[in-house]
C-alpha cells in the first residue's frame, strides 16, 4: 500500500501490481480497490494494474468536503503523477465509469484507450433506475436491503454458487459522511457536453439485465462518444465484470491491445 497527497491535502491510497503497460481500475461509488479483487489478475498477463481507494473509502483520507467525479479524476491524476506515470488505460465500471468520463474529457492526453462498463453521462439524458428499484434499496431492514442490491448486481444462478464475499456492496468501513458524499457525487455528475470531445479510443460495455443503471445508458454514450464501441453482455447484470468474467475480460484485453497497436 502506498500514499498520494493531493493537491488539496487529501491522502489517497493506492495499489500497483503486476508488469507491462499500467491499466487504471476504478470502483463503483461508496467501494473501495477491493471491488476489482475477483478480476484484476485476468489482466496480468498483458497489463500492470492500477487502483485506489477514492476519498472516503478504504485507507484513504475521509474529509467533510464536497465530493465530485471531477474530484476524483483529479485525485487519479494526482497518483498517476506521483507514481510517474504520462499516460495509461482506463477502465471504469459504474460510478467508476463516470470518473472515466471526466479522464478522458478532461485530461486526454494522460488517457490511451478508455473502457466504460455499466454507466451513465448522468445529468438530464441519463437514464435513471426504476422507482422499484429505489424502493428496494430503501428497505429499513439492512439485510433485505442488501439482498436487493446482490440480486441487482449478479443473477441468482450465480449467486447459487459463489457464497461470498462480495467486494462490490459498498465498503464497510465507510464513515455516514462520505457515503453521503459520494452519493452526492455519483447524483450530480453531467458528462453529456463533454463526451464529444472525448478522443481516446473507447468500449462502452453493460449487461443486457441491468436494472441498477439501465442498460439504455450504454448506447447513449456510445453514440455521444465519437468512434465508442458497443458491447452488450447477455443476461448479465450490473457486476457482468465479475460474473461474466470469462466473457468481459478477454474483450477488454484485446480491445487495449488493438488500440495499442494501431498504426
Amino acid at each position: 500500500m502506498t500514499y498520494t497527497t493531493t493537491p488539496d491535502g487529501t491522502r489517497i491510497a493506492h495499489q500497483l501490481q503486476g508488469d507491462g503497460p499500467p491499466l487504471v481500475l476504478l470502483a463503483g461509488q461508496a467501494n473501495n480497490h477491493h471491488w476489482w479483487d475477483r478480476v484484476r489478475a485476468d489482466f496480468h498477463p498483458a497489463r500492470s494494474t492500477l487502483t485506489l481507494d477514492y476519498r472516503g473509502t478504504g485507507d484513504s483520507d475521509k474529509p467533510h468536503t464536497p465530493h465530485s467525479t471531477e474530484l476524483f479524476a483529479q485525485d487519479v491524476i494526482a497518483v498517476l503523477d506521483d507514481l510517474g506515470i504520462d499516460r495509461a488505460d482506463i477502465y471504469g465500471t459504474s460510478m467508476g465509469g463516470r470518473v472515466a468520463q471526466q479522464l478522458a474529457a478532461r485530461h486526454p492526453h494522460r488517457v490511451g484507450a478508455l473502457v466504460l462498463g455499466c454507466t451513465s453521462p448522468g445529468g438530464p439524458y441519463g437514464i435513471e433506475r426504476g422507482d422499484d428499484v429505489r424502493r428496494a434499496l430503501a428497505q429499513p431492514q439492512p439485510g433485505a436491503a442488501r439482498q436487493a442490491l446482490l440480486e441487482l448486481m449478479y443473477t441468482p444462478r450465480w449467486l447459487a454458487g459463489h457464497p461470498g464475499p462480495y467486494h462490490t456492496l459498498g465498503d464497510p468501513r465507510m464513515p455516514a459522511h462520505s457515503r453521503r458524499r459520494h452519493l452526492a457525487a455519483s447524483d450530480r455528475h453531467n458528462a453529456w457536453d463533454l463526451l464529444p470531445g472525448i478522443s481516446a479510443p473507447t468500449l462502452v460495455l453493460h449487461g443486457t439485465d441491468d436494472l441498477l443503471n439501465p442498460t439504455a445508458n450504454a448506447a447513449l454514450l456510445a453514440d455521444r462518444i465519437p468512434g465508442a464501441r458497443l458491447h452488450l453482455i447477455p443476461g448479465a447484470r450490473h457486476a457482468y465484470f465479475e460474473e461474466a468474467r470469462g466473457h468481459a475480460g478477454p474483450l477488454v484485453l484485446d480491445f487495449l491491445t488493438s488500440t495499442s497497436t494501431r498504426p
